[in-house]
């Protein structure tokens, strides 16, 4: 039988979870992780069908990418939320959040859980095109953000710069449509 109780208890604790990495360089009133994910399932809920094509032709679907969003980081609820500079190997990061994952899954009974377990996994893996896309989103909606801050009256009193968010997706998006957007953003920086 389904704990959706405690399941959706276990969700809310990313609504006040704030992202590291912009704690660590000292942005204030930082982003949350649930505001991180809504907003990468916006992403994947306004792409028309004619971007919902992978680097191999075939059809994205798209229901599966707003899902993928939604769950690519809930392990962050039990374990929190780690940056590429924490003293923490990839493996060690994904034992510790696919551990996460399968406790939070066995709140749910059945189908639910296995579905929410294997988004994250495919995510994980990065051999899909869906998943793919979605980390296009995570490293986009990053920089977006990143931008976003720069742009706050209060941000730049602090002198707040974030190029190193931008650095590290430098070259890194898959998607034509983020690509181009990336690339945008960059020159609306200047």
């Amino acid at each position: 039988m389904s704990n959706y109780l405690e399941f959706f208890k276990i969700c809310g604790k990313l609504k006040t979870l704030k992202r590291t990495g912009w704690v660590n360089h000292g942005v204030e009133l930082p982003e949350s992780v649930s505001d991180h994910m809504y907003r990468m399932a916006m992403m994947g809920m306004c792409l028309d069908k004619k971007e919902l094509i992978g680097e191999d032709g075939k059809e994205i679907d798209k229901m599966k990418i707003i899902k993928m969003a939604l769950v690519h980081d809930l392990g962050e609820s039990l374990v929190g939320d780690f940056t590429p500079h924490d003293k923490i190997t990839k493996e060690e990061k994904y034992q510790l959040e696919k551990n996460a994952i399968i406790e939070i899954t066995n709140t749910l009974s059945g189908e639910v859980g296995k579905e929410i377990f294997d988004l994250w996994q495919e995510y994980e893996d990065c051999k899909t095109n869906e998943a793919l896309l979605v980390k296009d989103f995570d490293k986009f909606e990053m920089i977006l953000q990143a931008y976003e801050y720069e742009k706050q009256p209060h941000q730049l009193e602090n002198k707040i710069k974030l190029q190193s968010f931008f650095d590290s997706t430098r070259g890194k998006f898959h998607h034509p449509l983020f690509k181009s957007l990336a690339l945008q953003l960059e020159s609306d920086r200047k």
